[in-house]
């Protein structure tokens, strides 16, 4: 996942996945060749939440001397997250990650950096799969955010997406890296916190559930032929890689205009 010479943006949110990848990351640095680490935060503008995380990612790459760069939505889009949720806190998830992936590839636009690395683990990939299952959507199951994009977008690298949560919050404990931080407000309208809680009981009643439905995403996306993709177009307002003629960022930031 990591060549001589990659700049590789961490997304750092502060929290138990993106720390234990940025502890992991900075202790295999002196093994790799001209490479640079550069952690990236985004801060949404989520009042009592984000500024516990934010301190957070301050104090980690401080502490192992780490390049440190905050994006904030009010810069970017006008607005913090609280402000363009008013009146649709329902879809605050879908939201947010649009608006979050759209700020991680500006940061790492800015740093310059060959690969974009996420703190994604089993459990989130695991979720993400049958969310896109249950929602009959093949073009968003297959896609693979690490394949080669002929320069269309940064490449981006998930180290932990075949560790386990639990793995992880062990990881953290033996490395007294635990810290206890509020949990985001927005969550309770997620469907991603009902398949989480289904998919926690499977893997409960049936361990390698998880790993089993990573296992039938590869196949699927080792089977699926092109012509069940639509290829990438240019987003006619800003130009960015998209499936339509607009971008989810655009799409979104329009319907909020009108």
């Amino acid at each position: 996942m990591v060549i001589p010479g990659d700049r590789v943006a961490v997304a750092l949110s502060g929290g138990k996945d993106s720390t234990a990848l940025l502890l992991v990351l900075a202790s295999l640095l002196p093994s790799w060749q001209d490479v640079k680490f550069i952690a990236i935060t985004i801060d949404e503008g989520i009042a009592g939440y984000r500024e516990a995380t934010i301190e957070a990612a301050e104090q980690l790459t401080c502490l192992l001397g780490i390049e440190h760069h905050c994006i904030s939505f009010p810069d970017l889009f006008g607005d913090s997250l609280d402000v363009i949720l008013k009146g649709r806190e329902t879809q605050a998830c879908s939201i947010c990650g649009i608006l979050r992936r759209k700020a991680l590839v500006v940061g790492a636009c800015q740093v310059g950096a060959t690969k974009l690395a996420t703190g994604h683990n089993l459990d989130d990939e695991a979720q993400s799969v049958l969310m896109n299952v249950l929602r009959g959507d093949l073009p968003r199951l297959v896609r693979n955010s690490g394949a080669d994009s002929s320069g269309k977008f940064i490449p981006r690298i998930k180290p932990l997406s075949r560790i386990p949560e639990k793995e992880i919050a062990t990881y953290l404990m033996l490395k007294n890296a635990w810290n206890k931080l509020p949990e985001c407000p927005y969550t309770r309208y997620a469907l991603r916190r009902e398949v989480r809680s289904m998919l926690s009981d499977f893997e409960y009643k049936h361990p390698g559930t998880m790993l089993n439905l990573m296992a039938s995403k590869d196949k699927i996306e080792q089977s699926c032929t092109c012509t069940a993709i639509s290829p990438l177009r240019s987003c006619r307002t800003c130009g960015d890689p998209s499936s339509g003629d607009l971008c989810q960022v655009c799409s979104l930031l329009h319907s909020q205009e009108r």
